[in-house]
């Protein structure tokens, strides 16, 4: 169930950058201001609407409500009706996989309000409630997720993750009516693990929890996910004359390693073999410190590449690092 919720988020996730890219293509677009419907103007679909655009606001809700009801759907028939229903209940897991499905909860809820601020104020609301109706997105997305597992006799909702999920939109919230932009950034980076050298049965668990493929663990493998929090060191200085960049940005980050379970590294295979790892792979906590670029702040007149590069700023730039963990204070060259 761990890798099909990672899934569904960061799938909603790029589904969302997909739509954003789709802003690329030109078309016309009338009556954009309310209070002025004789006037037609000729949008480009990358320009931002002065005022309420009906034509957009609808076609963002409607695609929004639409694909969400069908992911619901299409996510209950295909998982959640081949269980046992029950009345809905909460489950609590949040001692489970060192916390890092959390943070990606949080994270993705982030990533989601950004997207969803941006596309509303494309669609020419006004700026507070751009604000709260996108930056609210992530939770709304997510909050499906919860109701289903609620109601499945297997699992249950998860307050952690609905807490999760309501932290990475007040970022995004407070950020936007406190200072009208982000200084603070949640990111995410992700490399493929490498389990050549372990025993069989650790192969075979990793391949049973995280896949084969390359998307599938960087999407799945949670001992090859890191999370960061990037702060922008020159928005906070006041002098218009500091030389400090403004796309650099300093980044803590926090991962895991030696994780083959929610609670502890053992488990009964298909054939009911016990296996029991937890002596000799511990589950370690990693903390990381590190540089980012900040893609927002890269100076472009192409409304083009400035919509790419907000759409891919929820990812960590890969830069050197260093790492902090049991195993003592570790410098990658180039950590993603």
């Amino acid at each position: 169930m761990k890798n099909l919720r990672l899934f569904q988020r960061v799938g909603a996730l790029y589904f969302s950058i997909f739509f954003l890219l789709l802003l690329s293509f030109h078309v016309s677009a009338q009556n954009i201001d309310e209070e002025n419907k004789t006037e037609k103007l000729r949008l480009g679909v990358l320009d931002i609407a002065p005022s309420p655009h009906k034509g957009r606001i609808i076609g963002l809700t409607a695609w929004s409500l639409g694909s969400y009801t069908a992911t619901m759907i299409s996510l209950n028939n295909a998982w959640y009706s081949q269980y046992e229903r029950s009345k809905f209940h909460f489950f609590n897991d949040n001692a489970e996989w060192l916390q890092m499905d959390k943070v990606g909860h949080a994270w993705t809820a982030y990533s989601e309000g950004l997207y969803g601020v941006a596309l509303y104020r494309w669609a020419g609301l006004k700026d507070k409630k751009a604000i709260w109706i996108g930056g609210m997105a992530g939770t709304f997305f997510q909050a499906g997720i919860e109701v289903l597992d609620g109601f499945s006799a297997r699992w249950g909702a998860s307050l952690g993750d609905l807490i999760a999920n309501s932290t990475g939109s007040a970022l995004v919230i407070f950020q936007e009516l406190a200072w009208e932009e982000q200084r603070f950034r949640l990111k995410f980076s992700a490399h493929r693990p490498d389990y050549k050298d372990f025993d069989t049965p650790l192969q075979l668990r990793a391949v049973d929890l995280y896949g084969t493929s390359i998307a599938e663990q960087l999407l799945k493998d949670y001992n090859g996910q890191t999370y960061w929090l990037t702060v922008n060191p020159s928005t906070f200085i006041k002098n218009p004359d500091s030389k400090f960049p403004k796309w650099l940005s300093i980044a803590v980050g926090y991962g895991g390693e030696g994780i083959f379970g929610g609670h502890f590294n053992q488990w009964t295979d298909d054939e009911g073999v016990y296996h029991d790892y937890e002596s000799n792979i511990p589950r370690t906590r990693q903390y990381y410190l590190s540089l980012d670029v900040d893609l927002d702040r890269i100076p472009t007149n192409s409304k083009l590449l400035k919509v790419v590069l907000g759409a891919v700023n929820v990812l960590k730039f890969p830069a050197p690092a260093l790492e902090f963990g049991k195993g003592g204070t570790k410098f990658h060259g180039i950590y993603y």
